[in-house]
């Protein structure tokens, strides 16, 4: 049975480990509550981190599942969990986004709800567009 939960310090050098954004970013998400884990036998097999677009509108910034868990509901587990807790807080709208060359990943935020709403160039960043999505939440 995969288990979501907030992570604490305890869990702050797998998410370093697994999460490359760097440790003032993992820092500041961990105090902010602003990650969520699955873990499957007590063993931490993916996490999603977000923060908030404009500070108001939850953004997924990045969903990530270790290699042998991925296509077991893992991903769809911490997704529910991150909109639940979302929509509890007042949130009406969610956001996330991606490669504009991902398709697994923009089918992913399709099937979970995501459309499409346009894309950024991001020169010098990125060497391909960022397509980003909204769900709206009732």
């Amino acid at each position: 049975m995969i288990e979501i939960a907030k992570p604490g310090r305890t869990e702050k050098e797998w998410l370093l480990r697994e999460d490359h954004v760097g440790e003032a970013w993992v820092s500041r998400c961990i105090d902010l509550g602003e990650y969520l884990i699955a873990r499957e036998q007590d063993e931490i097999i993916g996490f999603l981190r977000f923060s908030r677009f404009w500070g108001r509108i939850p953004y997924m910034e990045m969903i990530r599942v270790l290699d042998g868990h991925r296509r077991s509901g893992v991903g769809t587990a911490l997704f529910l969990a991150w909109e639940t807790e979302m929509h509890e807080s007042g949130a009406s709208l969610l956001m996330t986004s991606s490669e504009c060359d991902e398709s697994r990943p923009q089918d992913w935020h399709r099937r979970n709800g995501f459309s499409e709403t346009g894309s950024i160039e991001l020169p010098g960043i990125q060497t391909v567009p960022e397509v980003f999505f909204l769900k709206k939440l009732g």
